[in-house]
Protein backbone atom coordinates (compact mmCIF):
# COMPACT_ATOMS: atom_id res chain seq x y z
CA UNK A 1 0.00 0.00 0.00
CA UNK A 2 1.21 3.52 -0.85
CA UNK A 3 2.53 5.63 2.32
CA UNK A 4 0.36 8.82 2.07
CA UNK A 5 2.36 11.99 1.80
CA UNK A 6 3.48 13.70 4.97
CA UNK A 7 2.43 17.50 4.80
CA UNK A 8 3.62 20.00 7.31
CA UNK A 9 2.08 23.63 7.61
CA UNK A 10 3.63 26.27 8.23
CA UNK A 11 1.37 29.28 9.74
CA UNK A 12 -1.94 27.12 10.82
CA UNK A 13 -3.51 29.78 13.01
CA UNK A 14 -4.46 32.11 10.49
CA UNK A 15 -7.84 31.53 8.41
CA UNK A 16 -5.82 29.89 5.05
CA UNK A 17 -4.03 27.30 7.90
CA UNK A 18 -6.33 25.97 9.31
CA UNK A 19 -8.53 26.05 6.29
CA UNK A 20 -5.94 23.74 4.64
CA UNK A 21 -5.25 21.57 7.32
CA UNK A 22 -9.03 21.06 7.49
CA UNK A 23 -8.72 19.97 3.85
CA UNK A 24 -5.59 17.51 4.53
CA UNK A 25 -8.12 16.00 7.35
CA UNK A 26 -10.35 14.74 4.51
CA UNK A 27 -7.34 14.07 1.69
CA UNK A 28 -7.33 10.11 2.07
CA UNK A 29 -4.11 10.30 0.27
CA UNK A 30 -2.43 12.88 2.84
CA UNK A 31 -1.06 12.79 6.86
CA UNK A 32 -0.09 16.25 8.64
CA UNK A 33 2.92 15.26 10.15
CA UNK A 34 3.15 18.91 11.90
CA UNK A 35 1.15 22.17 12.31
CA UNK A 36 3.25 25.71 13.22
CA UNK A 37 2.23 28.60 14.80
CA UNK A 38 4.74 31.16 16.21
CA UNK A 39 2.40 33.14 18.63
CA UNK A 40 0.05 30.35 20.19
CA UNK A 41 3.40 27.81 19.68
CA UNK A 42 2.89 25.38 22.73
CA UNK A 43 -1.26 25.39 22.81
CA UNK A 44 -3.70 23.16 20.84
CA UNK A 45 -4.87 24.02 17.32
CA UNK A 46 -8.37 24.11 19.17
CA UNK A 47 -7.49 26.83 21.58
CA UNK A 48 -7.23 29.27 18.27
CA UNK A 49 -9.88 27.07 16.63
CA UNK A 50 -12.12 25.34 18.57
CA UNK A 51 -14.15 23.87 15.59
CA UNK A 52 -11.57 21.29 14.89
CA UNK A 53 -12.02 19.97 18.69
CA UNK A 54 -12.45 16.45 18.38
CA UNK A 55 -12.39 16.18 14.73
CA UNK A 56 -8.44 16.28 14.56
CA UNK A 57 -6.93 18.35 17.25
CA UNK A 58 -2.62 18.66 17.42
CA UNK A 59 -0.16 20.71 19.12
CA UNK A 60 0.77 23.63 17.83
CA UNK A 61 5.09 23.92 16.77
CA UNK A 62 7.26 26.96 16.57
CA UNK A 63 8.23 27.34 13.02
CA UNK A 64 11.85 25.99 13.72
CA UNK A 65 10.70 22.31 15.57
CA UNK A 66 8.11 22.58 12.55
CA UNK A 67 11.19 22.57 10.22
CA UNK A 68 12.39 19.26 11.39
CA UNK A 69 9.57 17.24 11.01
CA UNK A 70 9.51 14.13 8.25
CA UNK A 71 7.33 15.95 5.73
CA UNK A 72 7.29 15.58 1.56
CA UNK A 73 5.40 18.69 1.05
CA UNK A 74 5.83 22.16 3.01
CA UNK A 75 2.74 24.40 2.92
CA UNK A 76 4.00 27.97 3.91
CA UNK A 77 0.65 30.18 5.42
CA UNK A 78 3.20 32.54 7.08
CA UNK A 79 3.41 36.41 6.27
CA UNK A 80 5.29 37.77 3.42
CA UNK A 81 8.69 38.05 4.17
CA UNK A 82 8.76 34.95 6.52
CA UNK A 83 8.31 32.59 3.81
CA UNK A 84 11.33 33.46 1.78
CA UNK A 85 13.76 33.13 4.69
CA UNK A 86 12.70 30.06 5.06
CA UNK A 87 12.08 28.47 2.03
CA UNK A 88 16.08 27.59 0.98
CA UNK A 89 16.06 25.28 3.90
CA UNK A 90 12.85 23.47 2.81
CA UNK A 91 14.45 22.74 -0.65
CA UNK A 92 17.73 22.04 0.31
CA UNK A 93 16.07 19.53 2.71
CA UNK A 94 13.93 17.70 -0.07
CA UNK A 95 10.98 19.14 0.64
CA UNK A 96 8.18 20.40 -1.92
CA UNK A 97 7.23 23.97 -1.58
CA UNK A 98 3.83 25.29 -1.68
CA UNK A 99 4.36 29.14 -0.50
CA UNK A 100 0.99 30.97 0.11
CA UNK A 101 2.59 34.42 0.62
CA UNK A 102 3.80 36.53 -2.21
CA UNK A 103 7.50 36.11 -1.72
CA UNK A 104 7.86 33.95 -4.92
CA UNK A 105 4.96 35.20 -6.57
CA UNK A 106 6.85 37.93 -8.87
CA UNK A 107 9.76 37.11 -11.73
CA UNK A 108 12.41 39.71 -10.17
CA UNK A 109 13.53 40.70 -7.06
CA UNK A 110 13.22 44.33 -8.30
CA UNK A 111 9.47 44.20 -9.17
CA UNK A 112 9.14 42.22 -5.76
CA UNK A 113 10.90 45.24 -3.85
CA UNK A 114 8.70 47.49 -5.79
CA UNK A 115 5.50 46.63 -5.04
CA UNK A 116 6.35 44.75 -0.92
CA UNK A 117 8.98 47.60 -0.45
CA UNK A 118 11.45 44.86 1.17
CA UNK A 119 14.50 43.66 -0.36
CA UNK A 120 14.35 39.49 -1.38
CA UNK A 121 16.27 37.47 0.28
CA UNK A 122 16.51 34.79 -1.51
CA UNK A 123 16.10 36.31 -5.18
CA UNK A 124 18.45 33.31 -7.31
CA UNK A 125 15.05 31.03 -6.00
CA UNK A 126 12.41 33.47 -8.31
CA UNK A 127 13.39 31.98 -11.91
CA UNK A 128 12.98 28.24 -9.98
CA UNK A 129 9.19 28.82 -8.93
CA UNK A 130 6.14 27.51 -10.71
CA UNK A 131 3.33 30.31 -10.79
CA UNK A 132 0.50 28.16 -9.24
CA UNK A 133 -2.40 28.91 -11.06
CA UNK A 134 -3.82 25.25 -12.56
CA UNK A 135 -5.66 26.27 -15.30
CA UNK A 136 -3.03 27.76 -16.99
CA UNK A 137 0.00 26.27 -15.79
CA UNK A 138 -0.67 22.71 -15.25
CA UNK A 139 2.21 21.34 -16.81
CA UNK A 140 4.55 23.21 -15.40
CA UNK A 141 3.29 22.85 -11.83
CA UNK A 142 3.37 18.78 -11.60
CA UNK A 143 6.91 19.16 -12.36
CA UNK A 144 7.17 21.83 -9.81
CA UNK A 145 9.57 22.07 -6.07
CA UNK A 146 8.43 25.56 -5.66
CA UNK A 147 4.65 26.68 -6.62
CA UNK A 148 4.30 30.35 -5.70
CA UNK A 149 0.07 30.11 -4.85
CA UNK A 150 -0.96 33.72 -6.84
CA UNK A 151 -2.93 36.18 -4.95
CA UNK A 152 -7.11 35.90 -4.21
CA UNK A 153 -7.61 39.65 -6.35
CA UNK A 154 -5.06 38.15 -9.10
CA UNK A 155 -6.76 34.76 -9.49
CA UNK A 156 -10.15 36.14 -9.79
CA UNK A 157 -8.73 38.81 -12.18
CA UNK A 158 -6.54 36.22 -14.34
CA UNK A 159 -9.57 33.78 -15.06
CA UNK A 160 -11.85 36.42 -16.16
CA UNK A 161 -10.04 38.04 -18.45
CA UNK A 162 -7.83 35.07 -19.68
CA UNK A 163 -9.98 33.94 -22.37
CA UNK A 164 -10.10 37.44 -24.05
CA UNK A 165 -6.66 37.94 -23.71
CA UNK A 166 -5.41 35.08 -25.17
CA UNK A 167 -7.28 35.43 -28.04
CA UNK A 168 -6.05 39.31 -28.56
CA UNK A 169 -9.80 40.61 -28.35
CA UNK A 170 -9.39 43.52 -26.00
CA UNK A 171 -6.58 45.90 -25.58
CA UNK A 172 -4.31 44.68 -22.64
CA UNK A 173 -3.97 48.42 -21.74
CA UNK A 174 -6.73 49.61 -20.82
CA UNK A 175 -8.60 47.15 -18.01
CA UNK A 176 -10.26 48.27 -15.41
CA UNK A 177 -10.56 45.89 -12.36
CA UNK A 178 -13.41 46.79 -9.78
CA UNK A 179 -12.54 43.85 -6.70
CA UNK A 180 -15.07 43.51 -4.00
CA UNK A 181 -13.59 41.50 -1.46
CA UNK A 182 -14.95 39.37 2.32
CA UNK A 183 -12.63 40.82 5.61
CA UNK A 184 -11.33 37.86 5.55
CA UNK A 185 -9.04 38.13 3.04
CA UNK A 186 -7.29 40.90 5.30
CA UNK A 187 -6.04 38.54 7.10
CA UNK A 188 -6.81 37.26 10.90
CA UNK A 189 -4.67 40.52 12.72
CA UNK A 190 -6.79 42.68 14.02
CA UNK A 191 -6.63 46.64 12.69
CA UNK A 192 -8.67 49.50 12.61
CA UNK A 193 -10.17 49.01 9.10
CA UNK A 194 -11.23 44.95 9.66
CA UNK A 195 -12.93 46.07 13.27
CA UNK A 196 -16.71 45.14 13.13
CA UNK A 197 -17.32 48.26 13.98
CA UNK A 198 -15.40 50.09 10.73
CA UNK A 199 -16.67 47.25 8.23
CA UNK A 200 -20.20 46.58 9.76
CA UNK A 201 -22.93 48.84 7.16
CA UNK A 202 -20.20 49.62 5.25
CA UNK A 203 -18.49 49.62 1.87
CA UNK A 204 -15.31 50.68 1.45
CA UNK A 205 -12.97 51.59 -1.68
CA UNK A 206 -8.90 51.23 -0.80
CA UNK A 207 -5.69 52.06 -2.37
CA UNK A 208 -7.34 52.75 -5.53
CA UNK A 209 -5.71 53.21 -9.07
CA UNK A 210 -2.01 51.26 -8.99
CA UNK A 211 -1.22 51.23 -5.33
CA UNK A 212 -2.18 48.08 -4.35
CA UNK A 213 1.12 45.49 -4.22
CA UNK A 214 -1.40 43.25 -6.16
CA UNK A 215 -1.03 45.44 -9.27
CA UNK A 216 2.52 44.41 -9.87
CA UNK A 217 1.14 40.46 -9.56
CA UNK A 218 -1.85 41.44 -11.99
CA UNK A 219 -0.38 42.95 -14.77
CA UNK A 220 2.68 40.41 -14.92
CA UNK A 221 0.74 36.87 -15.36
CA UNK A 222 -2.43 39.48 -17.31
CA UNK A 223 0.65 40.70 -19.61
CA UNK A 224 1.78 36.99 -19.52
CA UNK A 225 -1.52 35.97 -21.32
CA UNK A 226 -1.83 38.12 -23.72
CA UNK A 227 1.66 38.47 -25.10
CA UNK A 228 2.22 42.17 -24.37
CA UNK A 229 2.04 44.61 -21.93
CA UNK A 230 -1.31 44.49 -19.79
CA UNK A 231 -1.87 47.63 -17.81
CA UNK A 232 -5.01 48.17 -15.00
CA UNK A 233 -6.51 50.38 -13.12
CA UNK A 234 -7.43 48.25 -9.67
CA UNK A 235 -10.14 49.31 -7.48
CA UNK A 236 -10.28 47.02 -4.78
CA UNK A 237 -13.39 47.16 -1.89
CA UNK A 238 -13.78 45.72 1.60
CA UNK A 239 -17.32 44.52 1.63
CA UNK A 240 -19.34 43.75 5.12
CA UNK A 241 -19.43 39.67 4.36
CA UNK A 242 -17.06 36.82 5.55
CA UNK A 243 -16.10 35.59 2.28
CA UNK A 244 -15.86 35.85 -1.64
CA UNK A 245 -14.35 37.89 -3.99
CA UNK A 246 -16.66 39.36 -6.86
CA UNK A 247 -14.15 40.85 -9.91
CA UNK A 248 -16.05 43.05 -12.27
CA UNK A 249 -13.82 43.95 -15.09
CA UNK A 250 -14.13 46.95 -17.92
CA UNK A 251 -12.33 45.89 -21.28
CA UNK A 252 -12.32 47.09 -24.81
CA UNK A 253 -12.91 45.14 -27.80
CA UNK A 254 -10.50 45.41 -30.30
CA UNK A 255 -13.63 44.55 -32.70
CA UNK A 256 -17.08 44.42 -32.41
CA UNK A 257 -18.28 41.33 -31.15
CA UNK A 258 -21.77 39.85 -29.12
CA UNK A 259 -22.29 38.58 -25.83
CA UNK A 260 -23.42 35.53 -27.54
CA UNK A 261 -19.82 35.38 -28.94
CA UNK A 262 -17.77 36.22 -26.50
CA UNK A 263 -19.65 33.60 -23.65
CA UNK A 264 -18.97 30.89 -26.72
CA UNK A 265 -15.18 31.83 -26.23
CA UNK A 266 -15.48 31.22 -22.49
CA UNK A 267 -16.85 28.03 -22.73
CA UNK A 268 -14.43 26.98 -24.75
CA UNK A 269 -11.79 28.31 -23.25
CA UNK A 270 -12.33 26.93 -20.34
CA UNK A 271 -14.04 23.38 -21.83
CA UNK A 272 -12.98 20.37 -19.31
CA UNK A 273 -11.56 22.66 -16.46
CA UNK A 274 -13.07 20.77 -13.49
CA UNK A 275 -13.19 24.24 -11.43
CA UNK A 276 -14.19 26.91 -13.55
CA UNK A 277 -17.89 27.28 -14.48
CA UNK A 278 -18.87 29.90 -17.52
CA UNK A 279 -22.39 30.82 -16.01
CA UNK A 280 -25.19 31.96 -18.10
CA UNK A 281 -26.09 34.52 -15.23
CA UNK A 282 -24.37 37.16 -13.34
CA UNK A 283 -21.76 35.58 -10.97
CA UNK A 284 -22.11 36.40 -7.23
CA UNK A 285 -20.09 35.49 -4.25
CA UNK A 286 -22.92 33.13 -2.62
CA UNK A 287 -22.49 30.54 -5.56
CA UNK A 288 -19.06 29.46 -5.01
CA UNK A 289 -19.01 30.19 -0.80
CA UNK A 290 -16.76 27.38 0.61
CA UNK A 291 -15.87 25.99 -2.95
CA UNK A 292 -12.80 25.72 -4.87
CA UNK A 293 -14.85 27.11 -8.10
CA UNK A 294 -14.15 29.90 -10.14
CA UNK A 295 -18.02 31.48 -11.56
CA UNK A 296 -17.25 33.66 -14.86
CA UNK A 297 -19.48 35.63 -17.28
CA UNK A 298 -19.03 37.95 -19.70
CA UNK A 299 -21.67 40.57 -21.27
CA UNK A 300 -21.24 43.33 -24.42
CA UNK A 301 -22.75 46.90 -24.00
CA UNK A 302 -25.30 47.61 -26.89
CA UNK A 303 -24.09 50.06 -29.26
CA UNK A 304 -20.29 50.13 -27.73
CA UNK A 305 -17.17 48.40 -28.00
CA UNK A 306 -17.10 47.55 -24.65
CA UNK A 307 -17.19 44.43 -22.22
CA UNK A 308 -17.74 43.79 -18.92
CA UNK A 309 -16.59 40.35 -17.42
CA UNK A 310 -17.08 39.17 -13.87
CA UNK A 311 -15.50 36.47 -11.87
CA UNK A 312 -16.45 35.27 -8.40
CA UNK A 313 -14.51 32.96 -6.12
CA UNK A 314 -14.37 32.29 -2.23
CA UNK A 315 -10.84 34.39 -1.76
CA UNK A 316 -9.89 31.53 1.35
CA UNK A 317 -10.46 28.45 -1.05
CA UNK A 318 -9.97 29.34 -4.89
CA UNK A 319 -8.10 32.32 -3.35
CA UNK A 320 -5.98 30.79 -1.16
CA UNK A 321 -5.88 27.05 0.49
CA UNK A 322 -8.05 25.27 -1.97
CA UNK A 323 -5.75 26.24 -4.86
CA UNK A 324 -2.64 25.37 -2.80
CA UNK A 325 -4.14 21.90 -1.86
CA UNK A 326 -4.84 22.29 -5.85
CA UNK A 327 -1.69 22.39 -6.59
CA UNK A 328 -0.39 19.81 -4.69
CA UNK A 329 -2.79 17.30 -5.67
CA UNK A 330 -0.93 17.90 -9.10
CA UNK A 331 2.63 17.67 -7.88
CA UNK A 332 1.88 14.81 -6.01
CA UNK A 333 0.29 12.71 -8.25
CA UNK A 334 -3.50 12.64 -6.97
CA UNK A 335 -6.10 13.50 -8.90
CA UNK A 336 -6.65 17.28 -8.79
CA UNK A 337 -10.16 17.53 -7.31
CA UNK A 338 -9.18 15.40 -4.14
CA UNK A 339 -9.95 17.06 -1.15
CA UNK A 340 -11.16 19.83 -2.37
CA UNK A 341 -14.52 21.10 -1.32
CA UNK A 342 -17.14 21.79 -4.34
Amino acid sequence: MKRPVLVTILGASGYTGVGLYQLCLGHEGVRVSATSAERHAGEQLSSVFPRVAGVGDRPLLSVEEALDAPADVAFLCLPHEAAMAIVPRLLEQGRIVIDLSADFRMDTAESYEQWYKVKHSAPDLLSRKVYGLPEFHRHAIRSARLVAVPGCYPTSAQIGLAPLLTRKLINPQTIVIDSKSGVSGAGRKLTQRTHFVETNENLAPYNVGRVHRHVGEIEQELSRLAGAEARVIFVPHLVPMNQGILSTMYVDLVRSATTDELMGVFREHYAGERFVRVAPHLPETAFVLNTNYADVSVRVIDGTNRAVVFCAIDNLVKGAYGQALQCMNLVCGFDEAEGLPV
